[in-house]
């Protein structure tokens, strides 16, 4: 039997325990030189472009010979304004890509003996990071769609009399939401949420394009794709798979996302369900990345992010420009 890839020295390039023996000179070395790689290293204004600045010899502050903008390592980046050391950014992004079905803000403010506050904006602002662009992005060639519900929770009562039937909407609670996954085959995973999977399609007709083939279960909602896709149906009642009619993939991608629900957050407020149906859509197209390059890849996200809307402090904020 084929060794699996996480269990193999492939999947195991970084140690966490190397990033938290840096100095915070080293760390700051290290941010350097991913977020100005194309220059090797060399600061860029971010606010005019300019490659010429100088540097104080006291602070590590830099000043733009074009504009006189000051600027610093993670000046509009998503870590802007930090307050934590660079080094605990560095280690909270090895310990966020370690974990195969994520990782939560309790055992984060716990690794970086943090606030727990703190720890989950900065890992709320990673997920933003890592899913930065994919909400245009358009699904082709052979796509596999489905849905699932997510988030919210309901107790069930103790005795059995008094307990509500949680598949109808009336004992539903309101962060209770479905997950469409657009999942091409061999390709990207593009997920969305709605209310409902029959709400969804029209937003599938956007993102899918025209001469895609799609294989999907024989949910009656999905029969409006008809006339738009070759449309590939399996019947789940009768088997998984007829052949190459299957939606194993999109499966796959529900599997990993349901695992991060129930065995590491436990409980998804529908409002961010999307951030984490995004971060395991990321964990799944990199499945076969070793965490070295997987942490590489997420520092340069979250450096090439501009300061975010959502999370521009160290608690959720209202959009600035909505608030």
């Amino acid at each position: 039997m084929a060794q699996h890839f996480l269990l193999s020295s492939a999947a195991k390039s970084l140690s966490i325990a190397t990033v938290a023996r840096m100095s915070e000179e080293e760390a700051w070395e290290a941010f350097r030189l991913i977020r100005w790689a194309t220059t090797e290293g060399e600061p860029v204004c971010p606010r005019c472009g300019c490659l010429d600045s100088y540097r104080y010899k006291t602070r590590k502050v830099f000043r733009c010979k074009g504009c006189s903008h000051q600027f610093t390592v993670t000046s509009a980046t998503i870590f802007g304004s930090r307050k934590l050391p660079i080094r605990d950014y560095l280690l909270a992004i090895a310990i966020f890509v370690n974990g195969a079905k994520g990782h939560s803000a309790l055992h984060l403010s716990r690794d970086l003996s943090c606030n727990y506050k703190t720890a989950y904006v900065l890992a709320m602002k990673l997920r933003e990071a890592v899913a930065a662009g994919t909400e245009d992005q358009q699904a082709n060639g052979h796509v596999e769609i489905d849905g699932g519900y997510f988030g919210g929770y309901i107790k069930p009562a103790n005795v059995r009399e008094k307990r509500s039937d949680r598949r109808f909407l009336e004992n539903k609670s309101g962060k209770r939401r479905v997950v469409i996954v657009m999942r091409e085959r061999n390709g990207k995973t593009l997920p969305f949420v709605a209310k409902s999977e029959n709400a969804a399609v029209p937003t599938i007709k956007d993102r899918v394009a025209i001469g895609s083939t799609i294989y999907a279960d024989e949910a009656a909602h999905w029969n409006e794709l008809h006339g738009r896709y070759l449309t590939k149906r399996i019947n789940h009642s009768v088997s998984y798979a007829d052949g190459d009619i299957s939606t194993n993939q999109a499966e796959s991608f529900f599997s990993r996302l349901r695992r991060a629900e129930i065995g590491t957050h436990h409980r998804i407020a529908g409002p961010y369900l999307a951030s984490y149906a995004n971060e395991m859509a990321w964990r799944e197209d990199n499945r076969r990345v070793s965490n070295g390059v997987l942490y590489l890849m997420a520092t340069d996200a979250a450096l090439r992010h501009p300061v975010s809307k959502k999370w521009c402090g160290y608690w959720q904020r209202g959009e600035r420009n909505g608030e």
